[in-house]
């Protein structure tokens, strides 16, 4: 894959509660700054083979993309892809307990874009970086906020 950007951030609120609001794509455009619009496919909840489709503006331009669901482990993990577009992408959470009793949020956002995308790549990878940093800390801010 020719991006491949990992980010995590420790929430203070137990993981069943961290996954359970990350994980609904209802909650996106409260923690996601990108993101604009969700529109479910399929019906909720999320479960393998749910479609969400997403619009977003990342680098100046909008972006619409449809996930597919292709994993999912309750609490733990949750896998989505999408082929659209000249950057398919794969999007990985995981969700994990820390020792004092928060969770630990890996964001993982990987790719393998094409044409003029492919040459971008670079700058690509550093933006979404910088974006999912921002994310993680908004969604820090939201769980740690309501856990108290």
């Amino acid at each position: 894959m020719a991006v491949d950007v990992v980010t995590t951030v420790d929430i203070e609120r137990e993981r069943e509660a961290v996954a359970a609001f990350a994980s609904d794509p209802d909650n996106a455009t409260a923690w996601y700054e990108n993101i604009k619009r969700v529109e479910w496919k399929t019906t909720p909840p999320v479960s393998v083979g749910s479609r969400i489709a997403f619009v977003a503006h990342f680098l100046g331009k909008e972006l619409a993309y449809t996930y597919e669901v292709h994993e999912l482990d309750p609490g733990k993990r949750l896998v989505m892809r999408t082929d659209e577009g000249p950057f398919p992408m794969e999007t990985t959470y995981v969700w994990e307990d820390t020792a004092s009793g928060g969770t630990r949020m890996t964001l993982r956002n990987r790719g393998n874009p094409s044409g003029f995308s492919k040459v971008a790549a670079p700058l690509m990878a550093r933006s979404m970086r910088r974006a999912n940093n921002k994310d993680l800390a908004k969604l820090k801010q939201l769980l740690d906020a309501a856990g108290k």
